[in-house]
């Protein structure tokens, strides 16, 4: 057996397939009605995504600096290496989700060593768009240990040779399991000196991209990965078991990541409803003051607990710099935004209002659902 294969799915699994393609008809559905603070929506899940995924590779972004890099703005205070990393990963998951809905666009062996260039080119010394000609190692930055070993390299080629041509061919299966099993044989495979997870997870994204029912941004699972890194080495170890073994049964993993889409599809959704929520609200805070509505994407963003700069700002609402410095004041003035720092570094976040309003709709959250309650449980009770 070259490749690891779809498991068999069970009754438990068919169940939690349908549910999470409820949830993503209900999100298009209402993604197709317009309203402004998607943007808003549009923009942060990117960031999320970006910053979680690469926070499993020990890439740490804050939430705001991986916002300004969607922005196509300097961030607040990475240093030069994660702006680098997360520029990069920016760059590769933008042509990705502009991409795939052309015919000419597949994940063929080019691609795939296009994308990986792409993700590493500021490091030529890592190699980018080449296989590894060397053993390779996983280590989980967690815990500051070793847990896979992948295949000879020399093997390699064949393997994603085998990898790429099933990819592109009329698979059969639920997209969303048919993403699962191409992120597990590219994790795997370890095909590269470096990048293999973000790589992974970038090609999980284009796939489940292209069944074409929810906007790839709002059915990623990278931000669900990166705030459960711990669990995902631990189903990556139990499947893979140290080494290079296709023949072993990927049923957990596949569960793991039907669970990472139910739980992450709750998330969004509940973001929905919350953002709306906020929305309505800021107009009966902001209609009275006289606002222009391309204010409230700024109110928006501190809402979310984000920072708002003048560039940012401008280049989102599409208004000179004049205009966005006086837009920001009449916020600050209105009490709905403070001002912190002086001149080029000067940033707003929430008022009072703002940060009243957040926290009383954070007040009535309720916990997701797990679709698995049982299975990491099960996962290491089996590698003990």
């Amino acid at each position: 057996m070259s490749l690891y294969r779809q498991p068999t799915l069970d009754d438990r699994d068919r169940e939690v397939l349908t549910e999470i393609h409820g949830l993503k008809a209900d999100l298009a559905a209402v993604l197709r009605v317009p309203a402004r603070w998607r943007g808003a929506l549009r923009r942060t899940s990117r960031a999320r995504a970006i910053r979680g995924s690469n926070s499993i590779e020990g890439i740490n972004a804050t939430p705001d600096d991986a916002l300004a890099v969607v922005d196509d703005q300097p961030p607040l205070t990475a240093d030069d290496r994660v702006i680098a990393e997360i520029t990069a990963y920016r760059r590769v998951l933008t042509y990705v989700l502009h991409m795939i809905g052309d015919p000419d666009v597949r994940p063929d062996l080019q691609t795939i060593k296009s994308l990986h260039f792409f993700l590493l080119e500021h490091d030529l010394e890592k190699s980018p768009g080449q296989f590894r000609s060397s053993d390779i190692y996983v280590h989980d930055e967690l815990h500051d240990r070793l847990v896979y070993r992948g295949p000879d390299p020399e093997a390699v080629p064949a393997l994603m040779g085998e990898f790429a041509d099933e990819l592109c061919s009329e698979r059969e299966g639920d997209p969303i399991v048919v993403a699962a099993m191409a992120h597990l044989n590219l994790v795997m495979i370890h095909p590269f000196r470096d990048g293999n997870g973000r790589m992974a997870r970038i090609l999980q994204t284009f796939i489940l991209g292209r069944d074409g029912i929810l906007e790839p941004d709002f059915s990623s699972i990278e931000e669900w990965l990166g705030r459960n890194t711990e669990d995902y080495y631990t189903i990556l170890a139990a499947t893979g078991r140290g080494a290079w073994n296709p023949g072993n049964d990927a049923h957990d993993w596949v569960r793991f990541t039907l669970r990472a889409h139910h739980m992450q599809a709750h998330t969004v959704r509940r973001r929905f409803d919350e953002v709306r929520e906020i929305w309505n609200r800021l107009l009966e805070l902001g209609e009275p003051l006289g606002l222009p509505e391309r204010s409230y994407d700024a109110l928006v963003d501190a809402a979310l607990g984000y920072r708002v700069q003048r560039p940012g700002y401008a280049t989102q609402t599409g208004v000179e710099d004049r205009t966005a410095t006086r837009d920001l004041k009449q916020l600050v003035d209105a009490g709905l935004l403070d001002a912190h720092g002086q001149t080029r570094g000067r940033y707003y976040v929430a008022g009072e209002p703002i940060r009243q309003l957040r926290q009383a709709i954070r007040a009535v959250r309720t916990p997701l659902a797990d679709p698995y309650p049982d299975l990491m449980r099960t996962v290491r009770a089996s590698t003990l």
